[in-house]
């Protein structure tokens, strides 16, 4: 019974030796029938983690699917640059909607007439609850005084 298992534990002992032998083996054999190419050193385009805004990171997914390799740096490797496509098609269309959302005068005064909506729609409320109250207002003469 003793023989036994010291039979398993030396062709325990045996696998675990020589099967990562056999696959150095087999490695080696690969690597001389298949022999290496050179290759120029590889830059990869940047991709922006979504953290940085959400337009460099769909330029990210999109502008790079295929993932080019290129000869030299990119301009991305750069610090502190985000991304590569400062002049995309993307990228010039969200300057131009900024530009024309966030400098034009007519886009702030949205606020202004907001408010006004809302001090009108206060005033057609109290009208709608309360007539007498501006009923009052009117009989006095201080708006119709205005209008004459």
């Amino acid at each position: 019974f003793d023989l036994f298992f010291q039979l398993g534990y030396l062709i325990r002992f045996l696998v675990e030796i020589l099967w990562p032998v056999f696959l150095f083996i087999g490695l080696v054999w690969l690597r001389r029938v298949n022999p290496l190419y050179r290759q120029h050193e590889c830059h990869f385009p940047s991709k922006a983690m979504p953290s940085a805004g959400i337009l460099p990171w769909f330029q990210g997914i999109f502008c790079n699917a295929n993932n080019p390799c290129f000869r030299h740096q990119t301009r991305g490797e750069l610090p502190g640059v985000v991304s590569n496509y400062h002049n995309s098609i993307l990228a010039r269309f969200y300057q131009d909607s900024q530009e024309l959302l966030l400098n034009d005068t007519e886009f702030h005064q949205l606020g202004r007439l907001w408010h006004e909506a809302t001090i009108m729609n206060n005033f057609m409320e109290m009208l709608r609850t309360n007539p007498a109250l501006v009923a009052g207002m009117l009989g006095r003469g201080s708006v119709c005084s205005l209008a004459h």
